[in-house]
């Protein structure tokens, strides 16, 4: 299948900090997605919380199989749509490296801690882990994605008008053009990571009774989909039979948002008539999105998900936990960076105050749910070894 004109193109491709030799078997994206998924920290997210801790169940969504599924509705909406799917796969399977343990809560805790050092953001993060944290090479810090991969998460919510620090110096050092859109293929990832944590953090909160098929009956979009669904099931009442209706009504609203946004997309994309992707970049509005009526109802279904789900009290007991876990952590580690691992500890002996509180939560951050919970235990807990 032949690109659109307004896909990313090989012959146009803005390149790498550091040069590199193409590779004569795979695309610079294949590349890039190659990198990620043998990161470091794309193996942690699979002990990283999506809304549930790791320890709460064996079978709730974690970073890592979100991060698979956000890829495989980003590939299959960018194959219609004539995108590099490669590109698209690799934001995909980037966007939620720089997460912390604890998902949500984790980052709550070090935006609290870090705010007179800098601040912190998960996708600052992904940015910081890809570019300098991950060190698996001779000749360079990071991993030295494309650019068109790291505008992708650097633009993962649109253009960035108040870059954090470093984001701002690493534009000066390799140009990002924040205040612009990325890539359609960039926009792709970044509504398939809404449309898979709406249908998929959803099936989580079935599955762990904090919501009902009847609690969403009356939601735009979701209790159409089950109402189809119920008219399919011709089976006997039963345990499977409220499975498969479950699984069906995921699978329904899904579909319909995927659908929704391809169809909207490819008008924008007419109405826009681009001739190439810095046409995409300089538009006025992100060409990727969902039509009038199912933005409104996906808007419904995300408000219900944070009051219902998110909010319930079983969660937030969880949240609770989780940001005093990290922040106890930091507070000890900041105060006291000679407890640093050997490694950590040497990255931070060269730091001023503030470099040694961002070393401390680049640390935290790469742990998963698991790890934060035995280190807590070894820095507070006088029956555990050090």
């Amino acid at each position: 299948m032949s690109l659109a004109p307004y896909a990313v193109q090989r012959a146009t491709a803005r390149g790498r900090l550091h040069d590199e030799a193409e590779s004569v078997t795979r695309s610079p994206w294949q590349r890039d997605r190659d990198r990620v998924i043998h990161s470091a920290g794309f193996r942690t997210l699979q002990y990283k919380t999506q809304v549930f801790i790791n320890h709460e169940g064996d079978f709730f969504r974690t970073r890592l199989t979100h991060s698979l599924e956000v890829a495989q509705i980003a590939r299959s909406i960018a194959r219609t749509l004539r995108l590099d799917e490669d590109l698209t796969e690799a934001l995909a399977l980037a966007h939620d490296l720089g997460h912390t343990p604890f998902g949500h809560a984790g980052e709550d805790a070090l935006k609290v801690v870090m705010r007179d050092w800098g601040g912190f953001d998960h996708n600052t993060q992904s940015i910081r882990l890809v570019t300098m944290l991950e060190r698996r090479y001779h000749a360079f810090d990071g991993l030295n994605l494309t650019f068109e991969t790291l505008e992708g998460l650097a633009k993962h919510n649109g253009p960035v008008k108040k870059p954090s620090p470093y984001l701002r110096a690493y534009d000066a050092e390799h140009a990002l053009d924040l205040d612009t859109y990325a890539s359609a293929e960039a926009q792709v990832a970044a509504m398939a990571d809404d449309i898979a944590y709406h249908g998929h953090d959803m099936d989580d909160g079935f599955r762990a009774g904090l919501l009902t098929l009847d609690d969403v009956a009356d939601l735009p979009l979701v209790g159409e989909a089950l109402r189809e669904a119920r008219a399919g099931i011709r089976l006997p009442v039963n345990e499977d039979t409220q499975n498969r209706l479950r699984h069906e009504t995921v699978r329904r609203v899904i579909d319909r948002l995927a659908s929704d946004l391809t169809a909207q997309t490819a008008r924008n994309l007419d109405a826009l008539a681009p001739a190439s992707v810095d046409d995409i970049r300089r538009a006025a509005a992100p060409v990727v999105g969902f039509s009038p009526e199912i933005a409104s109802a996906n808007a419904a279904i995300r408000a219900f998900l944070y009051e219902r789900m998110y909010r319930h009290w079983r969660v937030r007991r969880m949240t609770r936990k989780a940001r005093q876990v990290t922040e106890a952590i930091f507070t000890i580690l900041s105060d006291e960076p000679t407890l640093l691992p050997d490694l950590w500890r040497a990255r931070a002996d060269a730091q001023d105050a503030a470099g040694l509180r961002h070393v401390v939560a680049d640390y935290i951050a790469s742990m998963t749910d698991r790890f934060a919970m035995e280190e807590y235990r070894r820095l507070t807990d006088l029956s555990v070894a050090g």
